[in-house]
């Protein structure tokens, strides 16, 4: 079966007050469009055709990566009309799919029910039940609960009003009868537009049957107008992520207190993540892995044992088994440390590898380096690294000690067991197994006294017009 996917993006979306086109609107940092093409990927032999707006270039450029055919609809004159922009391109065996590119959480599950109703004398159509469908066109049924058409709520009579099973929009059906049907389409309604929902009756009218199926939830069909709406279905996608962890055996310390804005090319075992965190790009995380509060991930791999203290940021980088970072520490891209590796609170590492069983535990920067194994490198040591225009490298080598508050002013090599002393400026590369140190000679001025600030007299004349003074 030839499944030709038209999704509907033109729409101007004016309740989310915003420059942006409303479907570049993002769930999880995806926009809303890339969330329904990715659903409809799932679809074998599918070939999408993505309709936008006029003025909606932008749509196109920002999402030019997507692999599917986009048609301008120029003037917005409805649903049908927009779907008419893509007919040509429909042979009559294929079966089309409407979708919408501002409803982002609809499963493929629910699409692959909806297209296994669709034959040569059905077509196939995703309603919802609501509490209060006002919006929403309602589905008009006869005594035998056959769908017989589908009012919308601005043409709707007060009975029809009654209704609470709603049109989603989301339909299927066969190429030929849907040229047919668009063909046919009229305006002459409250809104002067073609309604796609006016085929369901020429559908029937033509002895064809409606065929009905409901998504597992409301969120799953619902659609992005406003910015409450973007917010409560960020947090539905958000709830689902954590529960597919949970799943996988991953500890939440509150599920509601996570996001998830990417995926996970690998997860191991017995992980442990606590309030607030956020990942984000593609994670690996291995097992026994243990994550504090307020921790971002990004584009990270956490080998198994690894401790991520609370407020840190891990962003393109690896960390090596039974390694512990933070708190409050940044590994910024290209960073590779190895196993047993300790980086502490407000230290930053940038551009460098880190040997086993080193540390840097309190207020560094380390910077385009190269550290060896079995260093450690005191408080408030960092790498001189950038001269304005270029950068260069600094290396450390294996069990060297590099005292607090020390600069290493690159390119500089610390040779092998190398000890620096502390508040060292270090310029020139250093002897291996010898103390190196810097220092201004420090001195003891005897007969220098601490500078006081001068005693001020107050004003009497000022002091006789204070307002809360009174004369006697």
């Amino acid at each position: 079966m030839s499944i030709k996917t038209i999704i509907l993006a033109a729409g101007q979306g004016t309740r989310m007050r915003s420059s942006r086109s409303k479907v570049l609107h993002e769930i999880a940092n995806k926009a809303l469009l890339q969330h329904v093409y990715e659903t409809s990927l799932s679809l074998e032999d599918n070939q999408v055709f993505i309709i936008y707006g006029h003025g909606g270039e932008t749509v196109k450029q920002t999402l030019c990566q997507l692999d599917a055919t986009w048609i301008e609809q120029r003037q917005q004159l409805g649903t049908g009309h927009a779907v008419q922009q893509a007919i040509h391109h429909v042979e009559d065996a294929d079966t089309v799919l409407i979708l919408y590119g501002d409803v982002p959480l609809l499963k493929a599950q629910t699409i692959q029910t909806l297209l296994k109703k669709v034959s040569a004398t059905s077509l196939a159509l995703l309603t919802v039940t609501l509490d209060d469908p006002t919006g929403y066109g309602r589905i008009v049924r006869d005594k035998d609960h056959a769908v017989i058409k589908i009012v919308e709520q601005k043409d709707a009579n007060e009975m029809e009003l009654q209704i609470n099973e709603g049109n989603t929009g989301i339909l299927a059906c066969k190429g030929k009868q849907l040229k047919n049907w668009l063909a046919r389409l009229s305006n002459d309604n409250a809104q002067n537009e073609y309604y796609l929902t006016d085929i369901i009756e020429m559908a029937v009218d033509d002895g064809l049957t409606v065929e009905t199926t409901q998504a597992s939830s409301q969120d799953e069909v619902l659609g992005v107008n406003n910015r409450s709406q973007l917010a409560h279905l960020e947090r539905v996608y958000q709830f689902e992520q954590a529960q597919m962890l949970m799943e996988k055996g991953i500890t939440l310390r509150d599920p509601n207190r996570i996001d998830v804005r990417g995926e996970f090319a690998e997860l191991g075992q017995d992980i442990d993540v606590d309030i607030n965190v956020i990942f984000e790009g593609i994670n690996r995380i291995g097992s026994f892995v243990k994550i504090g509060p307020n921790c971002l991930i990004k584009n990270a791999t956490l080998a198994d044992g690894v401790e991520i203290l609370a407020n840190s940021v891990i962003e393109d980088a690896v960390v090596g088994a039974d390694s512990r970072i933070g708190p409050f520490a940044r590994l910024r891209p290209q960073t590779e440390l190895a196993d047993h590796v300790h980086i502490g609170n407000f230290v930053e590492i940038k551009k460098t590898t880190v040997a086993s069983g080193s540390k840097i535990n309190h207020l560094s920067y380390i910077g385009d380096s190269e550290v060896g194994s079995k260093v450690n490198i005191g408080a408030g040591t960092i790498t001189c690294n950038y001269d304005g225009a270029n950068k260069f490298k600094t290396i450390i080598e294996d069990g060297a000690f590099i005292g607090s508050d020390t600069q290493l002013v690159a390119p500089v090599t610390i040779a092998k067991n190398a000890t620096i002393g502390a508040g060292s400026t270090i310029t020139r590369d250093t002897p291996a197994e010898q103390l190196t140190l810097s220092r201004v000679k420090q001195i003891s001025v005897a007969s220098w006294q601490r500078p006081v600030k001068a005693e001020t007299v107050p004003d009497s004349s000022l002091h006789s017009l204070h307002p809360c003074k009174s004369e006697k």
